[in-house]
């Protein structure tokens, strides 16, 4: 039951009429509790957990979503339907579910394409009800091939082949700030050695109301800016892994198939001391991408 990544609010309508569908919103609960798509779950968690790449971080962060993901009601069956407020202002969150989900295993994923807003934006219902899922084992079956841990993004910066593409805010980028959660929130500054920038709002349209991505073609001619061809092998890094999630998003939709992501990240990075940075403003021949408008 395959279904494309991005689905638009109609379409998520009509299938929660037609199939088994587990629709799960990943907004803080004061969120969800004003409202919310009529049946969905909410999972915080899968915005909040911060995870390593060791090798207990990551069947920590397995089992914990395995529990979350069944409790929500997904067996393999069910579509799930992730979404986030909006696409630029949840730093990607509905894009790091996905990308949980398909690291996860599961067989069948998808994003609200604009979130919750396009959903209020097209007229649908909404809900303040809170549903009881019927609980469910959820079919883990782990599929390593998408994330990358620090050695591996360590052996990376030896190789010119593979692209290392940072996707934070410009501060971040900068060097000024060490996380969107405080400028001191983690113990270095700087930019993983030989990483590019394509600031994540770059591959989402500003200027409309609901924003969401820009066309295939507009974003691959971002990726081109920063060395990105179709068949670039590229390693994705942001603080925590959502907006890196929301570029590799951007990335297979513009025909990029060869992104993974370091999806401990900065977070992580840049609390190991043996792990080497670049620190102060970048090279400025360094190819970098800024976003014009930002949320």
């Amino acid at each position: 039951m395959e279904k494309k990544t991005l689905i638009d609010p109609m379409e998520l309508s009509m299938l929660m009429k037609t199939e088994p569908v587990v629709v799960i919103d990943t907004r803080d609960p004061e969120q969800y509790a004003i409202s919310h798509i009529p049946g969905a779950v909410n999972i915080r968690e899968i915005f909040s957990y911060l995870s390593t790449s060791t090798s207990e971080g990551l069947l920590s962060m397995q089992d914990m979503f395995a529990k979350l993901l069944g409790d929500a009601g997904l067996s393999g069956k069910e579509l799930a339907v992730i979404y986030e407020d909006a696409m630029n202002n949840g730093y990607g969150q509905s894009c790091r579910g996905y990308f949980l989900l398909k690291y996860l295993g599961y067989p069948s994923v998808s994003i609200l394409h604009g979130g919750y807003k396009a959903w209020q934006d097209a007229g649908l219902p909404t809900t303040t009800e809170v549903p009881t899922p019927e609980k469910k084992t959820f079919p883990l079956n782990v599929d390593s091939s998408i994330l990358i841990d620090k050695q591996e993004m360590l052996k990376a910066l030896s190789n010119p082949s593979i692209i290392k593409l940072d996707v934070r805010d410009f501060d971040e980028w900068m060097g000024e700030s060490s996380s969107p959660y405080g400028v001191d929130f983690c113990p270095r500054k700087g930019r993983i050695p030989g990483a590019v920038l394509i600031e994540w709002y770059s591959m989402m349209k500003q200027a409309s109301m609901v924003p969401m991505f820009k066309s295939k073609e507009e974003m691959l001619a971002i990726a081109n800016e920063v060395g990105i061809k179709p068949d670039s092998m590229v390693y994705i890094y942001c603080f925590k892994g959502a907006r890196a999630s929301n570029t590799l998003v951007a990335l297979k939709e513009a025909g990029i198939e060869n992104a993974k992501i370091y999806f401990a990240s900065w977070n992580e990075w840049s609390r190991d001391p043996s792990l080497p940075i670049e620190e102060g403003a970048p090279d400025p021949k360094r190819p970098a991408v800024r976003a014009l408008v930002q949320a």
